[in-house]
């Protein structure tokens, strides 16, 4: 009973915090225009806040100054010339980096990413609208919810053990058939391809942040969101979907499944 407990013990907080996530980012996406801006500006302003906090520990304003900046950099970004908005989106990055004592390129790197991959959500809810970023998001979420059942249901080997060891291979597969099913939802075979690759770099986006920890020593990136951790916990799979999404996007375009 105990083993059962401990197995799923963070399932009631898990499922609540992931209620009121849901209903919220709803709510937003239906809105959308400076609503939706000002939510994923909010939240990538806060996991630059994390991941700050995670790679200077002894930083005291640091975090909470570029936390505030890439926000506000996340809002702008969509107003401004698609010439400039590349290098106005890299400077928080470079600014971070330069401030922290060590592994200054690791930090430079993901904190682009975040920055792209957080813009790249904007772009796909103005420019194709709210199926599209739907599918996107349900596609991160059912790789999720049936990584985390058919993973601890099925076990098996460990999928990358030095990285996230608690994922298994089972987990892993699990998620690309959730996704390719949500992918059959929305559209067609190009429709479902691309939702299993999207699916892929979800975990990826998971995998890093947990290398960033491991390498940091830190358990959760904070401890804002029961049942999750902090809000790169939560979202750091969105965060890998949504980059590789937008990188596909300008380079050969998505198949709307229509």
């Amino acid at each position: 009973m105990s083993g059962t407990s401990g197995k799923w013990g963070d399932l009631g907080p898990r499922v609540l915090s992931a209620i009121v996530m849901v209903v919220i980012g709803a709510v937003e996406v239906w809105l959308g225009g400076n609503w939706f801006h000002g939510l994923v500006a909010a939240v990538g302003g806060g996991m630059i806040w994390e991941l700050t906090r995670m790679m200077a520990p002894n930083a005291q304003r640091l975090p909470l100054q570029l936390g505030l900046l890439s926000a506000v950099v996340l809002f702008v970004a969509p107003l401004i010339d698609r010439q400039f908005m590349l290098p106005v989106l890299v400077a928080p990055a470079i600014v971070g980096a330069t401030q922290i004592e060590k592994d200054r390129l690791v930090y430079g790197a993901y904190a682009v990413a975040l920055m792209l991959a957080c813009t790249g959500l904007m772009l796909l809810r103005d420019f194709n609208g709210i199926r599209l970023i739907v599918w996107l998001v349900l596609v991160v979420i059912a790789t999720d919810v049936a990584g985390y059942f058919v993973g601890r249901i099925v076990g098996g080997p460990k999928f990358w053990p030095r990285v996230s060891p608690k994922k298994t291979w089972s987990g892993t597969i699990g998620g690309w058939v959730a996704a390719g099913a949500v992918g059959a939802f929305f559209g067609g075979v190009p429709l479902i391809i691309v939702s299993v690759v999207t699916s892929f770099f979800s975990q990826m986006g998971d995998a890093a942040e947990s290398a960033i920890k491991r390498r940091t020593g830190v358990k959760d990136s904070s401890n804002l969101i029961p049942g999750h951790g902090g809000l790169l916990d939560r979202f750091d799979a969105l965060m890998g979907a949504a980059l590789f999404v937008m990188l596909m996007g300008a380079v050969v375009g998505l198949p709307t499944g229509q």
